[in-house]
């Protein structure tokens, strides 16, 4: 019986092990990596295509730390907005896996997920031999078949967003991309990228190509230094992003269609990408001329790195950025007394600027008249990355709870084969919860009510604290009176996700059940007592952050819709 239904070919992917196996393959193939590109090129072709072949998809490389994902959404809405025919691979998944591969911005069809799975799965399956005897891990096997979908659907163009690096990433086996972009730099897989800016920026310059131009977000001196000698190595013309200040210069502020003072720098990167894209691709001479005008504020180049020009955004490039759309990132979903606020950081850079929004968005959220506010956390990470870091920024926002939960939206997985991990069995993901839950009791010890320095205090107004101006019209972080939040905030540690949202909403929004009664699932003390504060709250407000794949389970629970 030939199997080509989507559910099929989900458990078959699954069975080509899951991300966090293909990170520990990554790991044993460090002592050369230059074999992971030969490996992928094999596969490539054994699937039925050649490196050549990519030379036509007329591809937007885009690398970094975080996140360039959004930066990926923002070009990939912009050039839509022209009336091209857009790919866009990205990566993770959220609740199902057809999202990593997007045509004109929507998930592949379930149909068509399954047709390309199983030409490229058969394929690869034919093609073996006593030399080949092996399939593509879980990312590189999507990796090609989002090259098939491309060139079979026609693409007038494909944003490609990097898996991990750069330099031997899957990805990188494109010989002649149009443009490349690098995203802001943090640490982030160490294991396999190394343990410094510096290094992790020399994988991340990987993806430069000789005469093709690249641009990057302003970055700390070092690291832009090493993607400078990254850039001369490889003969590839580097540009930093003017910030998008200059863009505005006597026009109206730019809005973006993703909250959040960090993607102002995505935006502006996106706006050089899809101009380059455009003026290499001839499309310039259409009825958008893009004329550069002067910056009306002083940007200087960082070192010997020089500036790309700033100009006028189209009309198509304004509602591009006003449009896009990302789920996960920096979202909000109001649900009667519950706002669940979810953004998928994982690193510090990115805990930090997750960290503002979400104060931010809290602060201009209606206060109400009558009962209280409660804030709760809902966290997880998982990988080498270092929890205690990321928990600690956490601690300026002084919630109530916090909640730490493994990624399973339920008990059984049965059902989710899309958010299925072969290699993460519950109980030691419930031991990463634990420690994560002791590491938060340890930092609220250790932390008192001493101020965080990275934070500038507000000004009050009246008794109501009024945020600081930022450039662009953003917001300092709002830092609430110690007095008025203590930081003392008692944890819970829950198997699943559905258990999670249903303690914490307390049967108050629409789209979760209620919770067992009590003296069921949640005989701890703090369950109950907590339980009593939601359900009296006038309003709840959590905060879900850390994995993306924790923001993807609860996506899933909260929107049903975007299972079907």
């Amino acid at each position: 019986m030939i199997k080509d239904t989507y559910k099929d070919a989900i458990r078959t992917l699954n069975s080509l092990q899951t991300n966090a196996s293909f990170l520990e393959q990554l790991r044993r193939e460090r002592p050369d990596p230059r074999a992971q590109l030969e490996a992928m090129r094999g596969f490539l072709e054994r699937s039925g295509l050649q490196v050549e072949d990519l030379d036509g998809l007329n591809i937007i490389h885009v690398t970094g730390t975080k996140p360039q994902g959004s930066a990926c959404a923002f070009t990939e809405r912009i050039l839509r907005g022209y009336g091209l025919k857009t790919g866009f691979y990205s990566s993770p998944h959220l609740v199902q896996v057809r999202e990593r591969i997007r045509i004109n911005g929507q998930p592949l069809s379930k149909e068509l997920f399954s047709k390309y799975f199983w030409l490229v799965y058969n394929r690869l399956e034919e093609t073996k031999d006593a030399a080949q005897a092996s399939m593509p891990a879980y990312f590189r096997f999507l990796t090609i078949m989002a090259f098939h979908v491309f060139l079979q659907e026609k693409v007038d163009l494909a944003v490609l967003e990097v898996g991990f690096g750069g330099a031997y990433d899957c990805t990188n086996i494109i010989r002649t991309p149009v443009v490349c972009g690098v995203s802001s730099l943090g640490i982030d897989h160490t294991s396999i990228l190394g343990d410094t800016v510096e290094k992790i920026a020399w994988q991340k310059g990987g993806i430069f190509k000789p005469g093709v131009p690249a641009f990057t977000v302003p970055q700390p001196e070092r690291p832009l230094e090493v993607l400078r000698d990254r850039a001369r190595e490889l003969g590839c013309p580097l540009y930093v992003c003017p910030e998008l200040d200059a863009f505005e210069a006597g026009s109206q502020a730019l809005e973006l269609g993703l909250a959040g003072g960090h993607q102002r720098s995505n935006a502006a990167l996106a706006l050089q990408l899809a101009r380059t894209w455009l003026q290499r691709r001839g499309y310039e001479a259409g009825p958008e001329v893009l004329p550069e005008v002067p910056p009306s504020t002083e940007l200087l180049a960082q070192p010997s790195v020089p500036l790309a020009p700033v100009f006028r955004p189209s009309d198509a490039m304004i509602q591009g950025l006003r449009d896009t759309e990302w789920l996960g990132r920096t979202q909000v979903l109001p649900h009667g007394a519950v706002t669940w606020y979810l953004d998928g950081a994982h690193t510090t850079s990115s805990v930090q600027a997750c960290v503002r929004w979400f104060r931010q968005a809290a602060f201009s959220h209606d206060k109400p008249q009558d009962g209280s506010e409660v804030r709760v956390l809902l966290f997880n990470a998982t990988g080498d990355r270092d929890t205690a870091a990321l928990l600690k920024l956490l601690l300026p926002c002084h919630f109530d709870y916090a909640v730490f939960c493994p990624n399973f939206t339920e008990l059984s997985v049965t059902g989710s084969a899309d958010q299925q991990n072969f290699t993460v069995t519950l109980e030691n993901a419930l031991t990463r919860c634990l420690e994560n839950q002791k590491t938060w009791g340890r930092l609220l010890e250790e932390k008192g009510g001493q101020e965080t320095p990275w934070l500038s205090p507000p000004r009050q107004v009246g008794g109501l604290l009024e945020p600081a101006p930022l450039r662009g019209g953003g917001a300092a972080l709002l830092l609430v009176p110690p007095a008025e939040r203590p930081l003392n905030s008692p944890s819970l540690v829950f198997p699943c996700l559905s258990h999670a949202l249903q303690w914490i909403a307390q049967g108050r929004d629409p789209h979760l059940p209620a919770p067992p009664p009590k003296g069921g699932a949640h005989p701890q003390p703090v369950a109950s007592s907590g339980a009593v504060l939601l359900q009296e709250a006038a309003t709840i407000h959590v905060l879900v952050t850390g994995s993306l794949h924790l923001v993807g389970g609860v996506l899933k629970l909260l929107d049903p819709s975007l299972s079907q």
